[in-house]
């Protein structure tokens, strides 16, 4: 019995002396916006920042609009180095320009969206929604419809192709809207094979206005996802991540901060995606790498000149046979990165990231660097424009062009840049 009670003793003795276990907690790091402080500029600098981005991205739509699918050598051999507005010879279409051969300032569609945004800004400003937006288009859509019983139309054939090509051009879109509407399934069956089902640029043609009236970078990408309704997969984030752009344009006149927020704002967390990650941060990422290393290469002038087969400066370059050497070679390395189609989400954005990283801010340089590419160039030229226009402000645009498109989409188009960027500022008030 003694020895039982000495065991007792001793295991409660030695129990009590055991240290006692500590959970140990090292927080994981939390998530934050890239700035999480809202936007705040004066009504002065606003309105004049909102009127660059559109201005700006009429402009590049405007420079890209007569060679807009061209190859960059066919380019060449028409216009030798576009720097500037070319008359828009070219037949009509619905995505493009509503009537055959333009003056030199007229834009396509590109620009139409925007114009349309504006409308739709103005229209839904307290509750700018997935649901909303999708009435927004269905209901253009039926208007233009309801006009084809017109009288007035119905007796004159031009007006009556001029109202089917304008509903040629919104019937895509009315399509996943209005299937938006109904239910999930039919929604997702219109969705998946809009414009053939391919991962196009859909969402980049509008979404970089949710960047000129958000609050801040997350809001700007929030906005822009709910409004994707057509794109599928990684496109979205690529089109909220143009409206990203161009909300930290309106911020900084960094091009590395506003580029680096393509790392930092991921509130849908594609980085975390197993095997693939961020798409359109390593296109990015790659892009910056490959233009860094291309500008940094040792070239010789006088080696170049002699290389007249890949290095053949085209007429109207104003830079030397270095800087011809190095864009080529730039242009080069995209056309090994090339889609099955044009007008790709991924093609568009590695060629806009590629533009913004060789520019540097530079709004004329990187213009012409993507309308002499060739490809989609006119839709990638409209959002850099954006970008851009939103950097530096209206009054920083170059003089000629921005006149010229300002007066050529109000006389022409019937588009008045001037009172849409005067709505969208008013939005804030």
């Amino acid at each position: 019995m003694r020895t039982f009670f000495t065991v007792l003793i001793f295991g409660i003795l030695m129990t009590g002396c055991k240290p006692k276990s500590q959970k140990i907690d090292i927080p994981a790091p939390k998530n934050q916006a890239y700035v999480e402080d809202f936007l705040n500029l004066n009504d002065t600098v606003y309105y004049d920042k909102v009127m660059g981005a559109l201005v700006g991205s009429a402009i590049g739509d405007a420079m890209g609009a007569s060679t807009e699918m061209w190859h960059r050598k066919d380019i060449q051999l028409q216009y030798g180095y576009i720097n500037g507005l070319t008359p828009l010879v070219r037949d009509q279409s619905p995505e493009g320009p509503w009537a055959h051969n333009l003056l030199a300032g007229a834009t396509t569609d590109d620009t139409r969206w925007k114009y349309l945004m504006g409308k739709y800004f103005q229209s839904h400003k307290e509750d700018l929604s997935a649901s909303n937006f999708a009435a927004f288009i269905s209901s253009y859509h039926s208007s233009l419809t309801n006009e084809l019983g017109e009288k007035s139309i119905q007796k004159n054939p031009d007006s009556l192709d001029a109202q089917i090509e304008k509903i040629d051009w919104i019937k895509e879109w009315a399509k996943v809207a209005t299937a938006f509407q109904k239910d999930s399934k039919t929604y997702v069956e219109a969705q998946n094979r809009f414009y053939g089902g391919e991962m196009s640029c859909a969402g980049q043609l509008y979404t970089s206005m949710f960047g000129l009236i958000a609050k801040s970078p997350s809001e700007a990408y929030e906005l822009a996802y709910q409004h994707s309704l057509f794109d599928i997969g990684y496109a979205k984030d690529i089109s909220s991540l143009v409206s990203v752009l161009t909300h930290m344009a309106m911020r900084t006149q960094s091009m590395d901060s506003i580029l680096n927020t393509v790392a930092f704002v991921d509130p849908k967390r594609y980085q975390d995606s197993r095997l693939i990650g961020r798409i359109p941060y390593a296109l990015l990422d790659n892009a910056q790498k490959s233009v860094r290393s291309i500008k940094q290469q040792l070239l010789v002038d006088s080696l170049i000149v002699q290389d007249s087969i890949t290095f053949k400066i085209p007429k109207g370059f104003e830079g030397s046979p270095t800087n011809w050497a190095r864009q080529e070679m730039v242009y080069q390395m995209l056309e090994k990165e090339q889609r099955a189609i044009a007008f790709h989400s991924a093609e568009i954005w590695q060629i806009l990231v590629t533009a913004l990283e060789f520019g540097q801010g530079d709004f004329e340089k990187t213009m012409q660097f993507i309308v002499n590419y060739g490809r989609d160039n006119d839709t990638v030229a409209a959002i850099a424009g954006m970008i851009l226009g939103a950097k530096v402000g209206y009054h920083n645009l170059p003089d000629d062009l921005k006149e010229e498109v300002l007066r050529v989409n109000k006389e022409n188009l019937g588009i008045d840049l001037e009172a849409l960027a005067r709505e969208i500022a008013s939005i804030e008030k």
